[in-house]
């Protein structure tokens, strides 16, 4: 019998057991720099001969993967693999499905520092929050196990005299899967998992600048027992193949997480039949934020600002949920700016494989120059308090940046920077501060500071996010405790880790049999 879902708990590094085996997988994953993978298609390696290379953003010119490329010719031929291995897995009993994802789970605990690991190379993710990601994985997999096994039960029906009726469920097809950087072994797996748990078949298009993570699900994947077809990991060039993949005739959903310009562009071309299409493609984004915290007059300005600090700071500020305005009533405003100052100073900066360090490197060159473009543009929109330096000499460091006086309009105060970046904005009382926390075009997460009760409640009813978060961060949110997902451009409404989610990789059927 399988047990009730529980979170996996984040592993404390101050325990010396813990720090010597993540200092050990930190030593093995550095032997396996420079390695060559090939794409899994149909089980079997495959090679293009042409590469993309993983680099480390914390030391630019440290290569850490390099990755045979697909191009169309490949995306066909995981395509017809996907298709025929789709017909027998559709057909599975979801139990043994189920059993696959819990088995996977279990590995990937076997491998949980190894996985660490990659991220802190691939992607400059201190030890904390590679290992939160890794939990986060873990999650998904027994969660979404535990899920199939409650959709593929007897579902409730109103009886009717003279008639047998029931509602199945059944898996939808063949779906790609695009995942990003930021959170390579979360949001990868929870969406590959939710598609395959719920009997589709995929095609795997990690990103182009953290593909390791992807590769080591595969591996995963292969040793719970996945058959082959199942699971095809074809990374490659968005541009070359992405829109092929989207608009691929037998494609019949896409599960993506990125910005909104690419999740829009992805629903555009998904929207338009391609020739042979046969049905309307299902499209789950989730494409980001800019997200706020109201710091309200009444609130524990010591909580709100170390909450604060936190959201916008944690990874670099690269999260969909990270906090990028901080919206703050007037009466607490200068010495609610002066702490979170003092709080942001006290941030270490450096490779993250060291454990010291707080904050590593943003994930690559255009981000390092995007995000420095929008500091220039604050300091002249506002009053630059803290950071607005960075060095990209070894690695594309960033100082965490806080910029206050910017107008609810501002460039800052819309765009998302997607860094360390803090926009600061000063309102009067609390019918301006709703106002300013719905002035974006996302809707995504937020948080509200406040120890009066009424208030509270009005943000409850008027904070309009998917994920709202009172007294806390605006970040970290776990599997089946905050199901995850906005309004809004911040995409589909899809929650993950929800008791709702699989339901958007399956189709209802209804069965009804006169007696």
């Amino acid at each position: 019998m399988v047990g009730t879902f529980r979170n996996e708990p984040v592993l404390d590094f101050t325990v010396v057991e813990n720090r010597k085996k993540m200092e050990d997988a930190l030593a093995y994953v550095q032997t396996q720099f420079n390695r060559e993978y090939p794409l899994r298609i149909n089980g079997e390696d495959v090679k293009t001969g042409k590469l993309l290379k993983s680099y480390n953003p914390a030391r630019k010119d440290q290569v850490v993967g390099s990755f045979h490329k697909a191009g169309k010719k490949e995306i066909d031929l995981a395509m017809s693999a996907a298709l025929k291995a789709f017909e027998e897995w559709k057909y599975f009993d979801p139990e043994e499905r189920s059993i696959l994802l819990l088995k996977a789970a279990n590995i990937m605990r076997r491998r949980r520092f190894e996985l660490n690991a990659w991220m802190v190379y691939e992607t400059s993710k201190n030890w904390v929050e590679a290992d939160a990601d890794t939990a986060e994985a873990i999650d998904f997999l027994d969660f979404y196990g535990r899920e199939m096994l409650r959709l593929s039960e007897r579902q409730p029906l109103t009886d009717t005299e003279g008639e047998f009726n029931k509602l199945i469920y059944i898996p939808l097809g063949v779906g790609a899967v695009i995942p990003p950087w930021n959170f390579p072994n979360a949001i990868l797996v929870g969406m590959t998992s939710a598609s395959i748990v719920t009997g589709n078949a995929v095609l795997l298009k990690p990103s182009s600048d953290a593909p390791c993570t992807g590769y080591c699900l595969m591996e995963i994947m292969e040793e719970a027992g996945i058959p082959k077809g199942v699971l095809n990991f074809v990374p490659g060039s968005g541009s070359e193949i992405g829109d092929y993949i989207v608009q691929h005739p037998k494609t019949r959903f896409i599960a993506f997480t990125g910005s909104m310009e690419v999740g829009l562009r992805i629903n555009r071309l998904a929207a338009e039949p391609s020739e042979g299409q046969i049905w309307i493609k299902r499209v789950v984004a989730e494409m980001g934020g800019k997200d706020g915290i109201v710091v309200d007059s009444e609130a524990d300005i010591e909580a709100a600002a170390t909450g604060t600090v936190a959201a916008a700071f944690g990874f670099q500020g690269q999260k969909c949920s990270a906090c990028s305005r901080v919206i703050v009533d007037e009466s607490i405003y200068d010495e609610f700016c002066n702490l979170i100052v003092e709080k942001t100073n006290e941030l270490t900066i450096g490779d993250v494989s060291d454990p010291e360090n707080y904050m590593g490197a943003v994930i690559n060159k255009a981000s390092f120059d995007s995000i420095f473009k929008y500091i220039e543009i604050g300091k002249k929109e506002g009053k630059l308090i803290a950071g607005g330096e960075g060095d990209d000499s070894k690695g594309y460091f960033i100082k965490p940046t806080i910029i206050k006086d910017i107008a609810p309009h501002a460039v800052i105060a819309q765009e998302e920077i997607f860094g360390p970046v803090l926009a600061v904005i000063k309102v009067k009382g609390m019918d301006e501060a709703m106002k300013v926390a719905n002035n974006t075009i996302y809707g995504l997460t937020g948080a509200f500071f406040s120890r009066n009760k009424a208030k509270v409640a009005r943000a409850k009813r008027e904070f309009h996010v998917g994920n709202l978060y009172i007294n806390r961060k605006c970040t970290g949110a776990l599997v089946d405790v905050h199901p995850f997902g906005g309004f809004n451009m911040s995409g589909t409404d899809s929650k993950a880790g929800g008791s709702d989610y699989l339901q958007l990789f399956l189709q209802a059927k209804s069965i009804s049999e006169q007696l």
